[in-house]
């Protein structure tokens, strides 16, 4: 659903190759159908390393992210769960008459690991449902969190229970264009490339950078109405018993604000350093003043840049100012103020993607 018909592994892949990404997460990898269609590009030609990972919700609306190390764990898994979900075969993120604690321990029987996805968000996610991951895991563990598109490091620092379980910052790819692919990416100290190796690095904690969005362009990084988008503070939207003045329609709390109130610690966690950037292909639209990044003027500037640089990541966080300028100074200097945080940020909220300006 809502998904490109060109997101196939060997356009993954070639995306990958293009971002910089060395790691891709299969996704949907209860579905037999899509495991016989990757197990050709577990070995591919790029060197990526594919891990085996999707993501389900449980009986509370919360959705968690799997992974495991092989396909074969997941097609146990889907004998696990068959009981508990009719549509196994036809959906790729699957609903599961399961609760959090339950599906970790199915989970944990095969040898995968999970976490919850996108947690801070309003719909669909742990802090939607639980104000502790303890009340949705029960005696089960959980080896990461999923930050999600409205949250960075600092937005779960302050919260005990995640003192120490990593932080991954990575999203879903509804295309495999590089503009959709790797929006958001974790690294990582990792003794191979292998899938193994990856988990036991998410185990380890092995995390050296987290990078993703401004959490400001988040859909729901502030509290605000869900019909006509209008923004509160707290204090507003409880005085207003979270009803709009303006159209009477909802007002959903923000991910900062959801953020702040969960946060316990006196002393917030020391966490990995945490790079917010922005698609170049999103970046080269805005400076050439162009409508999409998939207009031919904007596609070819992008292609001009991985040409010379190799692949988007390093053009985003670490080609030096000068060479980018060999290439085009205008979109360099936006790129430089991308990387020192000189954005103008017109946030999101109650699902509206937030924008910004250089």
């Amino acid at each position: 659903m809502a998904t490109s018909p060109d997101m196939l592994p060997e356009n993954i892949l070639s995306g990958c190759r293009t971002k910089g990404i060395h790691v891709i997460g299969s996704g949907d990898a209860l579905h037999p159908e899509w495991r016989r269609m990757w197990k050709p590009f577990v070995e591919n030609a790029y060197g990526i390393t594919v891990v085996p990972q999707t993501e389900v919700e449980d009986s509370s609306r919360v959705h968690h992210v799997i992974l495991a190390e092989t396909f074969d764990q997941f097609a146990e898994l889907q004998e696990l769960f068959t009981p508990a979900c009719t549509h196994l075969t036809t959906s790729g993120r699957p609903h599961l008459h399961m609760n959090g604690e339950a599906v970790a321990s199915a989970v944990h029987e095969v040898g995968g690991i999970i976490g919850p996805a996108h947690a801070f968000t309003p719909w669909t996610s742990l802090f939607a449902a639980y104000s502790a991951p303890s009340e949705c895991y029960g005696e089960e563990s959980f080896e990461f969190c999923e930050l999600g598109l409205s949250a960075d490091s600092t937005y779960g620092a302050g919260i005990a229970e995640f003192a120490d379980v990593p932080f991954l910052t990575n999203s879903d790819a509804h295309s495999p264009t590089p503009v959709k692919l790797g929006r958001e990416f974790t690294r990582m100290e990792v003794a191979g490339d292998t899938p193994k190796a990856v988990l036991t690095a998410i185990r380890d904690n092995a995390v050296v950078l987290n990078a993703g969005f401004f959490p400001e362009e988040g859909k729901y990084n502030h509290t605000a109405c869900t019909r006509c988008y209008a923004q509160f503070s707290l204090a507003e939207a409880e005085a207003l018993h979270w009803k709009c003045p303006h159209d009477k329609g909802r007002i959903k709390l923000g991910v900062r604000e959801r953020a702040e109130k969960l946060s316990t610690l006196a002393e917030p966690t020391v966490r990995p350093r945490y790079v917010k950037m922005i698609p170049l292909g999103e970046v080269i639209a805005r400076v050439l003043d162009v409508s999409s990044p998939n207009t031919k003027k904007c596609a070819a500037m992008y292609c001009r840049f991985i040409e010379a640089f190799d692949n988007e990541i390093a053009v985003l966080l670490e080609v030096p100012f000068a060479d980018l300028c060999s290439v085009s100074p205008e979109v360099a200097e936006a790129v430089v103020k991308m990387r020192e945080g000189r954005v103008t940020l017109i946030p999101g909220g109650g699902g509206k993607y937030g924008s910004f300006e250089f």
